[in-house]
């Protein structure tokens, strides 16, 4: 991810790989940004164009659980200071981008938790690319390809000893921003999520693929019924 070209064909093949290839009316319309533009009085950065164009349009990259606001909905926070583009579905959290910032194509973004604005990733495209990874992932929360669990020492020195970090960096988590970043490993076929060391969600390929991370990592995983954890136990 050491451009924006770069993020934006991450984010091609993983829709590609995990659901769905990005498609034409998958992207909000330029006269959209440039009416939200005007309206605003102010400039959008390229990068967070570049998103909308490409994915603005498709629920399960952009608000399966968080928002990526639509480009009317995009706002200038209470302070007038940020230019707010995703919430948090109960509103406990938000992401901007400074206004001060808004002229530079791929500035950093901030997030506000309830206790100011503060660093949340260095560049807004590679946000994008992690609200694109958690919505895909939520999108199929129930789905035999995602499964979740809670993490303890064991199973974190398990995770980073079995698999391999993605080219992602550690990113503040909103619930607990002064604690453990979220961190994203990647194994075959899989993708998954450390959420501040406290939780691990794991998005897989295919159900074989989740169930060879619950194999390499036996635990309490939430979507495994008391039938077949008992047949498991059995074997």
């Amino acid at each position: 991810m050491g451009n924006r070209q770069q993020v934006w064909e991450f984010v091609r093949s993983f829709a590609a790989a995990y659901g769905k290839p990005l498609a034409d009316g998958d992207g909000v319309d330029h006269a959209d940004l440039d009416a939200a533009a005007a309206r605003l009085g102010r400039v959008l950065p390229a990068a967070l164009r570049e998103a909308y164009l490409l994915f603005g349009r498709r629920p399960d990259l952009t608000r399966s659980q968080d928002t990526l606001l639509s480009p009317a909905q995009l706002k200038v926070d209470p302070s007038g200071s940020v230019l707010v583009f995703r919430n948090e579905n109960q509103s406990c959290a938000s992401w901007g981008v400074w206004l001060t910032q808004l002229d530079l194509d791929d500035p950093p973004v901030v997030m506000e938790f309830g206790e100011g604005w503060v660093p949340y990733s260095e560049r807004l495209s590679v946000a994008m690319a992690e609200m694109v990874l958690s919505e895909a992932m939520l999108f199929d929360c129930e789905a035999s390809t995602t499964d979740n669990r809670e993490l303890d020492d064991t199973a974190r020195g398990m995770l980073e000893a079995e698999f391999d970090r993605l080219g992602l960096p550690d990113l503040p988590f909103w619930a607990a921003p002064d604690g453990p970043p979220v961190r994203w490993f990647q194994g075959p076929g899989v993708l998954l999520r450390d959420d501040g060391g406290q939780w691990l969600w794991v998005h897989g390929r295919s159900p074989a693929a989740v169930d060879a991370v619950r194999d390499t990592l036996p635990g309490e995983w939430q979507m495994v019924s008391d039938d077949e954890a008992d047949e498991d136990d059995d074997e």
